[in-house]
């Protein structure tokens, strides 16, 4: 079980692995498709919608603790099959450390032993930390409106605790998007990597 919480290792070594890390209804998605559009390359979706959605239609229920690894590795098995497709920048709408932060707002402070091992280890080049200057948008997952900065902080906690590189985002789409844009092709050039 623990080989599919981790990054493939015959990942393109020149993929530039991109985090988009925050609270619900931040603007993640809305983020990622725009940023694989501008870099013509992949964005990994977020499974945990996927999968809750699915289970809120057939059963009418909500996540439980018990969802988080099928969870997580739902989400591993998509962000290695799309990393597979590119070789210049892999957009990741979240991470294992997303789901640990939720699995410890939401279930006491806990997390499972081994989704919180992979959260830590599974590395990536730099985190868009999206803030809640945003409209709060309902439906059928998102359940936390009135708890928005208590969510955002604990984001923030857990990538300065694990001195995880990162940009906090703010403002409007078009500004979050030069922001995120700038930071990309700075580490983009660094490495080498050409983008037409």
């Amino acid at each position: 079980m623990e080989e599919e919480l981790k990054q493939s290792r015959d990942i393109e070594a020149n993929c530039l692995k991109v985090v988009l890390f925050g609270p619900e209804s931040t603007g993640k998605t809305t983020l990622s498709r725009q940023l694989a559009r501008h870099y013509n390359s992949v964005w990994v979706p977020e499974y945990a919608r996927e999968y809750l959605q699915n289970k809120w239609n057939n059963e009418r229920q909500t996540c439980e603790a018990k969802d988080l690894l099928p969870i997580a590795k739902g989400q591993m098995r998509l962000e290695n099959k799309l990393a597979k497709k590119t070789d210049t920048v892999l957009i990741c709408d979240t991470d294992l450390l997303e789901t640990k932060v939720y699995s410890e707002a939401y279930y006491l402070g806990s997390c499972d032993p081994i989704l919180e091992k992979y959260a830590l280890e599974n590395t990536y080049d730099l985190y868009f930390l999206t803030y809640i200057d945003t409209p709060w948008e309902a439906d059928d997952l998102r359940d936390k409106p009135n708890h928005r900065m208590a969510m955002f902080k604990a984001f923030q906690d857990e990538l300065i605790r694990q001195n995880r590189p990162y940009v906090l985002l703010k403002g409007d789409k078009k500004k979050r998007l030069n922001e995120a844009i700038k930071h990309i092709d700075v580490l983009l050039k660094r490495r080498g990597i050409e983008i037409d």
